[in-house]
């Protein structure tokens, strides 16, 4: 059965609650959640350079480590990440990027 962003929130504040993360702002230091997040992405990236797309360690269990973290941090600032993550969609759907003002890669479709 497939979950909804919500559920996992539902998941991993139980979660947090039954490790001591902290389930209140209260309980948390804000700017100490967003450095653990930048730190798990910086993780993500070291599995990509090393060619470990998935297993522990790896790309794929990196980046699942950074979203549950954020997924974390707004459950404990009762922010709404799954409807916001849907209205950014919907922005994106009419926004243009000036690709030549940027050193990214993108595809040309």
């Amino acid at each position: 059965m497939a979950k909804t962003l919500n559920d996992i929130k539902e998941l991993v504040m139980i979660q947090a609650a039954e490790k001591g993360f902290g389930t209140t702002p209260e309980e948390i230091s804000v700017p100490e959640k967003i450095a653990l997040i930048h730190a798990q992405v910086s993780s993500a990236y070291e599995g990509y350079r090393s060619k470990k797309m998935s297993g522990p360690w790896s790309l794929e269990d990196e980046l699942a480590g950074a979203v549950m973290r954020i997924v974390h941090l707004c459950g404990v600032l009762k922010l709404d990440l799954e409807g916001a993550i849907l209205k950014k969609y919907e922005e994106n759907k009419t926004r243009n990027w000036d690709w030549g003002k940027m050193n990214e890669k993108h595809s040309e479709s």
